[in-house]
């Protein structure tokens, strides 16, 4: 599984031949892509503020992976014509995406659309993405990433997504004041599980402005077993 972060929280993950891109905005100053040279069989949404869907227009081919809200508004004002079946998924639900099994799971977090409180898209989300089928027998031989999406810190991190969805990898939110800061995310480092966590959804704008080396001291500190890693813009992990 390859993981490129182009900054705040778009990634784009590589499961054997399925690309997906999630929460993609390019108006960020750690990425110099253009979305014109990105072409994802997929493309999933966590929720509907403006800093995570503001190129999802540029995707019109992919299939949308979001709630039903969420998806509902692409359809309508984005012009995207592929979902999955039933209009989009909900937390709990696991969907086949190609090579990749994308299950959803929750994040507290608000949802207006385009920042707009007056128009919802239903409960923020998070993903967990694997190469197998989720089930409660545990498979070492899976590789499986877990994308928070904008959240604090939750108790469905250590009881759900940790024991149940095994993620090898987390790239957990660490900007502070929108989402948890380097402390949460260092907590949340330790709750999940995971072998390496990455931080995102920072620097984008001085709200969120961060020292990577908190986010990296605070895993530390509450003794995560995960290795911190600090991409550069653009930088591709592979997980093996």
């Amino acid at each position: 599984m390859e993981l490129t972060w182009h900054g705040h929280s778009t990634w784009h993950v590589v499961v054997e031949d399925t690309e997906l891109l999630i929460d993609p905005f390019f108006d960020n100053p750690k990425t110099d892509v253009d979305p014109a040279d990105l072409d994802p069989d997929y493309l999933l949404l966590t929720h509907g503020h403006a800093d995570h869907i503001g190129d999802a227009a540029e995707f019109p081919d992919a299939t949308v992976v979001a709630t039903p809200e969420l998806t509902g508004y692409v359809q309508e004002n984005f012009g995207h014509e592929h979902t999955l079946p039933a209009g989009g998924m909900n937390i709990g639900g696991t969907a086949e995406c190609g090579d990749a099994w994308v299950t959803m799971v929750r994040a507290d977090h608000s949802n207006g659309i385009e920042n707009d409180p007056d128009y919802s898209a239903g409960m923020p989300t998070g993903f967990v993405i694997g190469d197998k089928k989720p089930t409660q027998e545990s498979d070492p031989d899976c590789t499986t990433f877990y994308h928070a999406g904008d959240t604090g810190l939750m108790s469905e991190m250590v009881d759900v997504i940790a024991p149940y969805l095994e993620p090898d990898a987390a790239a957990l939110p660490a900007g502070d004041h929108f989402t948890m800061g380097p402390a949460g995310a260092g907590i949340a480092a330790d709750w999940v599980g995971a072998d390496v966590v990455f931080p995102m959804h920072y620097d984008s704008f001085g709200p969120i402005e961060i020292e990577t080396r908190e986010f990296v001291n605070e895993v530390k500190a509450a003794g995560a077993a995960a290795e911190p890693v600090v991409l550069e813009g653009d930088e591709t992990y592979t997980l093996d």
